[in-house]
């Protein structure tokens, strides 16, 4: 048995597609949705990522803007921008690319964004949305993962779910999330005994750890649906997941590569949200 690849590009295209003819509904009824993507100095990750948004905001007729600020800016600098943008009419996602600069309070600055303009999802509001099963927007990640198991047909009503990792960005939405599916989760961390074990359980193994290839063949269910959301750089340059992919595909039904898994799916249901966000607004002008 060789496992099924789920084919994140393929998806993320899919949904991208769909997404296009909604922003051409919108734009027919004079709505264009809008994305603003703030960037505070010249982390070289960041400034890949924000191209990329903008290249798909693009594609798809999304209005994009970018604010590109000095690392030395000011908190309050930073916050007063941000309250210009939450405050913009033609502006439907807020997004400040994390890392951000040391002498910047991260929390401080995600907790300023509007969270009814919080398509990144992070805004304890939104947090709080989705703990309760309250319609928010949800983080891109985990978000991007529950679309992957639909399309793919995963069926997760009742089924076994490990989830290796607690972040606040993967691990602990994503654990929500297949909760809201009706899934049974676990939640492994590092002080997990018998991570190895536990995996073992797993009918759907989800794994955001950020270590290369620590769940070995071994540790997966024969059968499981397996999630890599880990992007690890090889010293030979090679990007390599957290799941052992080779021994993986001998052991599991369906397990996404890395790349091209769960990372296109990212900035595609970072789409997603902007123009869920932009149908509010209209929704709120009609009232």
């Amino acid at each position: 048995m060789s496992a099924a690849i789920i084919d994140g590009k393929r998806i993320s295209s899919e949904v991208k597609e769909e997404l296009a003819s909604e922003v051409a509904a919108l734009k027919e009824r004079e709505i264009v949705p809008g994305l603003a993507v703030v960037l505070v100095g010249e982390n070289p990750a960041s400034k890949v990522y924000v191209a990329n948004k903008e290249k798909a905001c693009a594609e798809l007729g999304i209005n994009s803007v970018k604010h590109e600020l000095p690392a030395p800016t000011l908190e309050d600098e930073l916050l007063s921008l941000v309250e210009r943008l939450n405050a913009s009419p033609d502006i439907d996602g807020v997004l400040v690319q994390l890392p951000l600069p040391d002498h910047i309070d991260e929390k401080r600055v995600l907790e300023a964004i509007d969270p009814d303009k919080d398509v990144d999802g992070f805004h304890p509001i939104n947090v709080g949305r989705l703990v309760v099963g309250e319609r928010g927007f949800r983080p891109a990640t985990p978000s991007g993962i529950i679309e992957l198991l639909n399309r793919s047909g995963v069926e997760l009503k009742g089924k076994e779910a490990v989830v290796v990792g607690r972040s606040n960005i993967v691990g602990k939405p994503v654990a929500l999330m297949l909760l809201e599916k009706h899934a049974t989760v676990t939640v492994c961390h590092s002080r997990t005994r018998d991570l190895a074990e536990v995996c073992r359980r797993a009918e759907v193994l989800v794994v955001a750890i950020g270590k290369a290839r620590m769940i070995t063949a071994d540790m997966i269910r024969p059968g499981a649906v397996v999630i890599d959301v880990g992007v690890n750089r090889l010293e030979n340059g090679k990007l390599a997941g957290d799941v052992d992919f080779d021994g993986a595909m001998g052991i599991a039904s369906a397990i996404t590569p890395v790349p091209g898994g769960v990372g296109p799916m990212t900035i595609a249901m970072l789409m997603v949200n902007t123009v869920e966000a932009a149908k509010r607004r209209e929704k709120a002008l009609v009232k």
